[in-house]
C-alpha cells in the first residue's frame, strides 16, 4: 500500500447503475461492468493514475495516429517507469495493429498491456508500483 495515498476516483461513476436496464440496483459489480463504455474506462484510469502521480499522454484523435497506436503512455518518474495501454470495454477485443503494436513494445523491453474495466484491482496495482506488467 502506499502511503499517503491521495483521494482515489469512484470508479466508473457514470456507469449505469442499473436503474430501468433490466439490473437489480444492488447489482453484482460485474453486471455493472457490462455497461461501462471505453470512454468512461479511460477517464477513471486516466483520474486513477493521475492521482497516483502518473503523467498520462492520450491522444485526442487517432486519425493521424499510426494504426494499432495504444490510447494511453503514461510516465512515473518516482517508479521510473513508462507504460502503453490498450483501453478496451468489458468485451472488446483488440484489433490485429493493436496487438501487433502491443507485441513490439513488448519485444523492445516496455511495458505494454490490454486493460479491461474487470482489471481495475490488477489496474490499480500496476499503478501504484506493487508490481510490473511483467509480475501479473
Amino acid at each position: 500500500m502506499v502511503k499517503d495515498t491521495p483521494e482515489l476516483p469512484k470508479i466508473f461513476t457514470g456507469a449505469r447503475t442499473g436503474q430501468g436496464h433490466g439490473i437489480a440496483i444492488n447489482a453484482d459489480v460485474t453486471d455493472v461492468l457490462h455497461f461501462v463504455t471505453e470512454k468512461q474506462f479511460k477517464q477513471t484510469v486516466i483520474e486513477l493514475a493521475q492521482a497516483l502521480g502518473w503523467t498520462v499522454f492520450s491522444t485526442w484523435s487517432s486519425l493521424h495516429s499510426p494504426s494499432g497506436e495504444p490510447d494511453l503512455r503514461m510516465v512515473h518518474p518516482g517508479q521510473k517507469r513508462v507504460i502503453w495501454i490498450e483501453l478496451k470495454a468489458t468485451k472488446g477485443k483488440p484489433s490485429h495493429s493493436q496487438k501487433e503494436a502491443i507485441e513490439i513494445l513488448l519485444a523492445a523491453g516496455a511495458e505494454a498491456d490490454v486493460w479491461r474495466p474487470q482489471d481495475m484491482d490488477r489496474i490499480e496495482m500496476i499503478l501504484k508500483g506493487e508490481v510490473t506488467l511483467e509480475a501479473v
